[in-house]
């Protein structure tokens, strides 16, 4: 399970090795797509990592808040506060790798053409899970105040 707060940058460090569907390439020409949908509203954001490290083990993706997003340079904007599905899917290059629009899918169902070696294919599901995104300390939708101790006895009667 991924641990996110609002409003704040996302390390998300999950195994897509193992599941790795085209093993023909070098793993730097892979890219990984991160869907999550919300499980409130049903609200979809997609986005690449803005950084992005393949490891033997485990990828490490990292994603920035932004009031505006954008798939490709890995901005993202999740809201509200509460759970989220995560899907993270396959993307490969035979040529440069460039993630722009026009050169990498924008989703999962999304094909490139004319098909050419600097864009990019959708291979398939590689891992999925949830997620829970947390408040930002002071922007939570119900704010308690603390309020002194009263110095005297407080009575409460009853009827009034």
């Amino acid at each position: 399970m991924i641990q996110a707060i609002t409003e704040t940058a996302l390390t998300i460090y999950v195994q897509t090795a193992d599941n790795r569907i085209d093993t023909s390439i070098a793993s730097t020409q892979i890219r990984h797509l991160v869907k999550f949908t919300n499980d409130m509203d049903g609200a979809v954001h997609y986005a690449y990592g803005g950084s992005e490290t393949i490891y033997d083990r485990y990828t490490k993706i990292m994603l920035l808040y932004n009031t505006t997003p954008n798939i490709y340079d890995g901005k993202t904007k999740l809201f509200p506060a509460g759970y989220w599905k995560y899907e993270i899917y396959e993307v490969s290059w035979i040529g440069t790798v460039t993630v722009s629009s026009g050169n990498a899918p924008a989703t999962e169902t999304d094909v490139l053409s004319p098909a050419a070696d600097t864009k990019g294919v959708v291979q398939g599901l590689v891992t999925k899970g949830k997620m829970y995104l947390a408040e930002k300390d002071g922007t939570q939708q119900v704010q308690y105040t603390q309020r002194e101790a009263p110095s005297s006895t407080n009575y409460i009667y009853y009827g009034q």
